[in-house]
């Protein structure tokens, strides 16, 4: 299926986000002292997180590229998309800030895009390597999001568990999928092309979202999986495919990734993939024991797997 044009959206250019955005995801109480504290100076939130006066400004712009990447790929302007804009959102949970996030940057541009677009159907699938456990928790009992996470187990934060499916309304609609260290190319290639593609042709999602940290990657300080650049671009392609399969627009938004070597790589490898005018060919992929356990599991909710 051939595509329109791409979005990317740098600190330089990305708008602030609207505070009325953020109250869509965050509480008034949270978004005012965060405000203060950078305004008084900065601090310690938590053991590994700390703000500065120019932390105020710069996570609004992460979280303002993200929806100004929803508004581009919803208003038609775009059909796939980049906001590489730090600091990352996914761990950010709604009153906490925490593993360097401040703001849940992709769970504020779904929540825009269902407010804004009338958008009924959004799935986030979260590569980094730490599980996401802030948008996990905002969508938790949301069955209008489809949250699936691939992430090293056991690491930060320490949730995760492939046994959290979600809970209320919202069962079935949390898919997590932890993987032991060591885990490369293999393991997330097919989870994502066994998995999370096969969900997306399952439910057809009208916007499809990835949470993009490249901390998996072979060259990472901070954990122990082994992804390639090669692996990254595989995984896009996966996405694309199933995406332009049901007509679903796809972003990327930057979260983790502490080599810059392995993020700028990773970066240049899926780029083309994924600003592909065609669909990216489908080819063999052995299916990973990981990614066969992880149907049967999911098959209550999802038998179509």
């Amino acid at each position: 299926m051939a595509r329109g044009g791409w979005f990317g959206a740098s600190l330089l250019e990305a708008p602030e986000v609207a505070r009325e955005q953020l109250l869509a995801v965050h509480p008034e109480s949270y978004v005012a002292s965060l405000e203060s504290l950078c305004a008084a100076g900065g601090g310690a939130l938590d053991a590994d997180t700390a703000c500065v006066p120019s932390t105020w400004e710069a996570a609004l712009r992460a979280a303002g590229g993200a929806v100004a990447l929803v508004d581009a790929l919803l208003g038609g302007a775009a059909s796939v998309g980049v906001s590489a804009l730090r600091p990352p959102g996914h761990h950010a949970e709604r009153s906490r800030a925490m593993g360097f996030c401040f703001f849940g940057n992709v769970a504020v541009a779904a929540e825009r895009a269902r407010s804004a677009h009338g958008v009924e159907r959004v799935l986030i699938l979260d590569w980094d390597v730490h599980h996401g456990n802030g948008t996990e928790a905002i969508f938790a009992a949301d069955r209008g999001v489809l949250f699936a996470s691939i992430h090293e187990w056991p690491l930060y934060p320490g949730t995760g568990p492939a046994s959290f499916v979600g809970s209320g309304e919202g069962e079935g609609f949390t898919v997590n999928l932890p993987v032991p260290a060591g885990s490369g190319d293999a393991v997330f290639e097919s989870l994502v092309e066994h998995v999370v593609a096969p969900l997306v042709l399952a439910w057809e999602p009208q916007l499809v979202l990835v949470s993009a940290g490249f901390d998996a990657h072979r060259a990472d300080p901070l954990a122990t999986c082994v992804v390639t650049d090669s692996g990254f671009a595989a995984m896009t392609a996966s996405v694309r495919r199933a995406a332009d399969a049901v007509g679903a627009p796809v972003g990327l938004v930057l979260e983790g990734g502490y080599d810059l070597g392995a993020l700028a790589g990773s970066m240049t490898a899926l780029m083309p993939v994924l600003t592909a005018s065609e669909t990216p060919a489908a080819h063999a992929l052995e299916r990973h024991p990981l990614a066969a356990k992880a149907v049967l599991r999911l098959a209550p909710w999802w038998p179509e797997l």
